[in-house]
């Protein structure tokens, strides 16, 4: 196993995800990418709609921040991403850009009404992704 990519925000199941990445590519010598993406604003159109003022690109850039620390204090370097867009799609983009053997990413417990909506993103990256999936709870 070359090449992970960890989707990353500030959850504690995401934590939890960061810390089993960085175990799997200690113990496999693999190459790390972490993501934390920035979504659009609803109703916004890919590459035309506002960014969400609440979960802004500042916020993911923090995110990113907490990721690297944790990953140097364990020894590991990684490149790192925060791309605007649909977190789910650009998690697949990097995973795929990075050849990726695996993806990582925490899941929450989505409620019913995103369940029906389909907004659960680590659930649209196990049926889009064309590699592994690892959803740490």
């Amino acid at each position: 196993m070359d090449n992970i990519v960890l989707g990353y925000d500030d959850s504690e199941a995401s934590q939890r995800a960061l810390e089993r990445a960085a175990e799997l590519a200690k113990a496999l010598g693999s190459k790390l990418a972490v993501i934390s993406v920035a979504p659009l604003a609803a109703g916004g159109a890919r590459g035309g709609g506002g960014v969400d003022s609440i979960d802004s690109p500042a916020k993911h850039a923090a995110e990113l921040q907490q990721a690297r620390a944790y990953l140097e204090k364990e020894g590991i370097t990684a490149d790192y991403e925060e791309p605007i867009g649909d977190p789910a799609e650009a998690i697949i983009e990097m995973a795929t850009r990075a050849n990726a053997d695996l993806i990582v990413v925490g899941t929450r417990e989505p409620s019913t009404l995103a369940r029906l909506f389909g907004q659960s993103v680590s659930d649209s990256i196990t049926h889009k992704a064309r590699c592994d999936v690892l959803v740490v709870h």
